[in-house]
């Protein structure tokens, strides 16, 4: 028999306890007597909520440890949020960037084990590297924007990926697991990557991470050109401008509204 209107919101507010309490708790998670005693519920309340999160996967069980944390689907719901916060959010910075680079800037996001391209803005640049369109996805790991969504992921989750992800990215022949592992090193080394002609022989792309306050990618910013115009000194030029709307970004992510300082035009043109 369906619960009643009262019953649905206590459920859905209790459900809602459970899970901050899960957020709030230790990276290894709880156990039920844990969750119980700081949400104040019976043992049988608390168990039924817990399986009801479950299997939906808002919860996840270890059985080994008996703790419960929080599930994989979150983390695709927040991740779903956010995305679309950070695209008006980044408007104005790909603006600047294409403006002040004349080359084409573009703004990706983690979706699932993909890079998804979510907004794009061309400079002034007669030859124009239009490599992704808004809406196309790559395998994380392929391309400047994706590598850099990768790099700074946490360890075990790079580690997935790479053993989990290889038919994605077998079209992809420059982007094997161990050359990738090579590249993430360097990414995280230098703060940014580089993608050398490895998907379109002629064009070049450089991509830096916009961290989350945990230090994690949520999204990324890369600027694509012609090989010719990413020669060595450029390329550490436009990594560095990239690298400062992205701090930008993150502090504007992590206070939830726009930056209020100001942003600095570029004061002179990379092109």
């Amino acid at each position: 028999m369906p619960e009643n209107g009262g019953a649905s919101v206590q459920t859905i507010d209790r459900a809602a306890s459970v899970l901050r309490v899960l957020a709030s708790g230790p990276s290894e998670g709880l156990r039920l007597a844990d969750v119980t005693a700081a949400v104040g519920l019976g043992k049988a309340t608390a168990h039924r909520l817990l399986h009801g999160l479950l299997d939906v996967g808002f919860v996840e069980l270890d059985t080994a440890s008996k703790r419960y944390a929080l599930g994989y689907e979150l983390f695709v719901l927040g991740a779903a949020a956010r995305r679309f916060q950070i695209v008006d959010m980044a408007r104005p910075a790909l603006a600047r960037l294409a403006a002040g680079t004349g080359d084409t800037v573009y703004l990706s996001v983690r979706d699932g084990d993909q890079a998804l391209c979510v907004d794009r803005s061309t400079g002034h640049y007669p030859i124009r590297t239009l490599t992704l369109d808004v809406g196309d996805r790559r395998p994380l790991g392929v391309g400047a924007g994706s590598l850099a969504l990768l790099a700074f992921q946490d360890e075990a989750e790079i580690a997935r990926i790479l053993r989990d992800d290889h038919a994605a990215r077998s079209p992809f022949e420059r982007f094997a697991a161990d050359r990738l592992r090579d590249m993430i090193r360097i990414t995280r080394a230098t703060g940014h990557a580089f993608n050398d002609g490895y998907i379109v022989g002629a064009m070049a792309a450089v991509g830096v991470p916009v961290l989350d306050e945990t230090g994690k990618a949520v999204a990324a910013l890369s600027i694509a050109a012609i090989r010719e115009r990413m020669q060595e000194a450029r390329r550490a030029e436009l990594a560095e401008a990239l690298r400062s709307e992205a701090d930008r970004l993150s502090r504007m992510l992590a206070t939830n509204r726009p930056d209020e300082t100001g942003a600095e035009q570029t004061r002179e043109e990379l092109s």
